[in-house]
C-alpha cells in the first residue's frame, strides 16, 4: 500500500526522509520503502509518526480525511 500521506506530512513539515528515519531509529532506505509501499510500516512507527505530526493513525492510513487529531475526539 502506497502512503502518499506520509510523504505529504513529511514535506508539509519541511523534513527529508533521513530526518524522519532518524526519528524512527531506522534507515532512510527503510523509511523510503514505507512511503512507497514496498515495506509494511510497523505499528510502533505509525504511532510515533501520528504523535509527531499531531494526526491520527487513521489519517495516515487514509481511513479519514480529518487531519486535526482534536476533531477526531468525541466530546
Amino acid at each position: 500500500m502506497y502512503f502518499q500521506r506520509l510523504k505529504d506530512l513529511r514535506e508539509d513539515n519541511d523534513m527529508n526522509q533521513t530526518q524522519i528515519a532518524e526519528l524512527l531509529h531506522t534507515s532512510q532506505t527503510v523509511y523510503s520503502r514505507y512511503e512507497r509501499g514496498y515495506r509494511t510500516i510497523p505499528v510502533e512507527h505509525l504511532l510515533i509518526l501520528a504523535n509527531f505530526y499531531g494526526v491520527s493513525v487513521d489519517y495516515i492510513l487514509g481511513r479519514t480525511n480529518i487531519k486535526d487529531i482534536n476533531k477526531n475526539k468525541r466530546k
